[in-house]
């Protein structure tokens, strides 16, 4: 008999070294449904103007599809995808008064109150599945440098220091549809924890230390930690920064 939990969470942001925000990170609890909730996080790109606009589009389309999705008679993973083209439409529309082409990436992971998680995601944001403080699956990045570790010609470490490691081969509001990535989780443990961060976040820790420091601290202590520490091993060139992390704490 698996044991209870209860769900503690937080999110984080921070500017970084950039002179402007444009990621953007909203944990959503349904309007009607308890124990339903939504993660979602954006990484906008395309100057002050643009990026911003791209990532406050991938917020406010969730918040209203989310909303509207009903979790005993809708389809999850249709949900998700929904999120990815509706604010893919929307941000090439905004495009046209921006200051230039927007862009964004998303990771979204939804929490069901049977217990499962749906996950999706564009571009190089990353949802994270930890257990008992392991590393259990993690979300593959539609990135250029992505393509040549898959290939077998980078490892994960050499990824991180490559010139092009910004490269993304797809996300939201480029001509070409944006890739969709699904994963399902079809039954979460007490003591599980997910977090979606930007590249800001994870380009600075392997993920044994993602994992140690989600599993030691609270939500918020560990988007405090994580913030902090990757500011300092930035070293004055850091990106935006957004995070968020649930836990399901076991009941005792």
């Amino acid at each position: 008999m698996s044991k209870g939990y209860r769900i503690l969470a937080s999110t984080g942001i921070h500017k970084g070294d950039r002179d402007y925000q444009q990621d953007q990170v909203e944990l959503m609890q349904h309007v009607r449904i308890p124990n339903c909730l939504l993660a979602v996080l954006a990484d906008g790109m395309g100057g002050r103007s643009g990026g911003r606009k791209a990532s406050d589009q991938v917020m406010l389309t969730a918040r209203q599809l989310f909303n509207r999705f009903d979790p005993e008679t809708d389809d999850p993973r249709a949900l998700l995808k929904q999120i990815v083209n509706e604010s893919h439409m929307v941000i090439k529309l905004t495009a046209v008064s921006a200051e230039q082409e927007p862009h964004s990436t998303v990771a979204a992971f939804l929490l069901l109150p049977n217990g499962e998680s749906h996950w999706v995601h564009a571009g190089d944001s990353r949802v994270y599945h930890f257990r008992q403080g392991k590393l259990l699956h993690r979300t593959t990045d539609h990135s250029y440098v992505q393509t040549l570790v898959n290939q077998g010609e980078l490892t994960e470490q050499e990824a991180l220091d490559h010139p092009h490691a910004n490269i993304l081969m797809g996300c939201l509001g480029t001509e070409n549809d944006p890739p969709i990535d699904l994963h399902v989780v079809p039954k979460l443990n007490a003591g599980d924890a997910l977090m979606a961060c930007s590249d800001g976040i994870w380009h600075y820790f392997s993920p044994e230390e993602l994992a140690s420091t989600i599993a030691m601290l609270s939500p918020r202590e560990a988007c405090e930690f994580l913030i902090q520490k990757a500011r300092t091993r930035a070293r004055g060139t850091g990106d935006n920064l957004s995070l968020v992390v649930v836990k399901l704490d076991p009941l005792i």
